[in-house]
């Protein structure tokens, strides 16, 4: 099994998400992946094994001094267990590092018991909760400071 981690394109990275069940019936559209990285420093990542697309991180400059944000990301299900996601958020944590920025966050939701899971053992810190009608749905705000 060869991993390959390279840049890519936002229309992979959409390609990618529609095939990923976390984002079904909640998906931004293309354009949304456009608006998001317009005049912004940003990378696309995207994840191969053995030549085929399996998974995505993308990111960007956030409007906080020094703070990269991790916008979207994920593993399409048949190629979890692989720890492509790790191999993914390390890129991206490199990338930002040597582009200066300072610290990285995102948010997640509360529901995505594996995602918070995943952050606090790379050492993020939860910063803040931005709630919603339902408590599942609540935004959890994660930072990590990149050294």
């Amino acid at each position: 099994m060869q991993v390959t981690i390279k840049h890519g394109s936002v229309e992979e990275c959409y390609q990618i998400a529609c095939l990923i069940p976390e984002f079904a019936g909640d998906s931004y559209p293309l354009n949304e992946y456009e608006n998001r990285l317009k005049g912004k420093r940003h990378s696309i990542l995207i994840a191969e094994i053995d030549g085929q697309p399996a998974g995505f991180k993308i990111g960007y400059e956030s409007d906080k001094s020094g703070v990269f944000y991790s916008w979207m990301g994920g593993v399409i299900p048949q190629f979890r267990k692989n720890r492509l996601a790790t191999q993914l958020a390390e890129k991206q944590e490199e990338i930002a590092k040597e582009n200066g920025f300072e610290k990285i966050e995102f948010k997640t939701r509360n529901y995505l018991k594996p995602m918070l899971i995943f952050a606090l053992q790379r050492g993020f810190d939860i910063i803040g909760v931005e709630p919603r009608n339902e408590s599942y749905q609540n935004r959890i705000i994660l930072r990590k400071q990149l050294r």
